[in-house]
């Protein structure tokens, strides 16, 4: 009786344990039960999936896609768990033609400051100065010493922001406290800087091997003025997008650390709430906006899902990213009407039309 209560027993605690093992899998999966694809790293091919077999409204495609067109658009992609449904160019741009990801790249900067925060090269509380040394500004140094690679990232340095894009010292001024004002400034490439120094190498050599070459995005730092600006093809911003729409993990290589990445993705501090780590956060009740301290009351892109978040550029460069829909959007181009640093109503009329589709 002993004997087979201890079966029993037995049997019991393997059945636990498979279905233990079945639930970490479960919550591994995507949430629509279809695997996630990943583009070869060393091809640019592609695997696409049609809007039909999405159950998407094809007839409402063409007038998003004229819209597109209309608004001075480059190129446009929309992916589906990894997957091409919708891929177009306009104006002679091609699969092949690089164009600017303006502030967008700045994404690409949070992401290498997580990845080298996590191989110990830096920490983002530490203060700035601790890699470039002190009068990297011309705040006194109690001053300077409050601005740590987090308030970098989360555009609370409290230098002033007026006084244009040059990042020398002369121009890097105190205006508040870090930490006790929001205000969207260039100040955020000394993360650059800061990277290179911890490295022992170049910012381009640095990037290159662990974040583009691991995912087989091409393109190329520009500089222009007094700052780099990431070019590459509409596929690679993709990449990227569908890089973080995955935690970080590209295939099973976890590139950015996917708890830092979480802290990416949300509120970063408490004065602008719809801003993460250079990444800008949908489905908050209020949001503020370069160049401006006025508090916004409502969601950042009604139009779009309340989960979104989004890399946003001068002159209307997108990568949106939706968790809950399994979506990455990726637009390219001019800007849509006037010259603007990151949010316009383009955004908000997009994703009217994004929503007639895929709905």
């Amino acid at each position: 009786m002993i004997k087979l209560r201890n079966y029993i027993l037995i049997g019991l605690l393997l059945i636990l344990s498979c279905s233990t093992n079945n639930i970490n899998e479960l919550e591994d999966e995507n949430p629509s039960g279809e695997e996630l694809y990943f583009p070869p790293i060393d091809a640019n091919t592609w695997e696409n999936k049609s809007v039909s077999e999405l159950d998407w409204n094809e007839n409402q495609l063409q007038p998003l896609l004229d819209y597109l067109e209309d608004k001075n658009s480059k190129s446009f992609m929309i992916l589906h768990n990894g997957k091409i449904v919708v891929e177009s160019y306009f104006d002679g741009h091609t699969d092949s033609s690089p164009w600017y990801w303006a502030s967008a790249g700045k994404t690409l900067t949070t992401a290498i400051v997580g990845i080298a925060e996590n191989e110990g090269l830096i920490s983002i509380n530490n203060k700035v100065s601790d890699y470039l040394g002190t009068n990297w500004t011309s705040a006194n140094l109690e001053k300077e010493n409050l601005i740590t690679c987090k308030n970098l990232l989360s555009m609370n340095s409290g230098l002033d922001d007026s006084l244009g894009d040059n990042v020398s010292s002369e121009n890097l001024q105190y205006i508040a406290d870090a930490g006790t004002r929001w205000a969207y400034h260039n100040v955020y490439v000394k993360l650059q800087d800061v990277i290179a120094h911890a490295s022992n190498q170049s910012w381009t050599s640095y990037f290159n091997s662990k974040l583009k070459n691991r995912i087989g995005m091409t393109g190329a730092w520009i500089q222009n003025n007094d700052f780099n600006v990431y070019w590459s093809t509409t596929r690679s911003m993709a990449r990227f997008g569908l890089l973080v729409s995955n935690n970080g993990k590209w295939n099973t290589d976890q590139i950015i650390p996917s708890s830092y990445l979480d802290n990416a993705v949300n509120t970063s501090q408490n004065l602008n709430e719809a801003y993460g780590y250079m990444w800008w956060l949908n489905g908050k009740s209020t949001y503020r906006l370069p160049q401006s301290q006025i508090q916004f009351n409502g969601e950042l892109i009604p139009n779009a899902p309340a989960d979104l978040f989004c890399a946003l550029g001068r002159d209307d460069q997108k990568i949106y990213i939706v968790p809950s829909e399994n979506l990455v959007v990726i637009r390219m181009g001019a800007a849509a009407d006037n010259v603007n640093f990151a949010l316009s109503d383009f955004d908000n009329q997009l994703w009217l039309r994004i929503n007639a589709l895929i709905n």
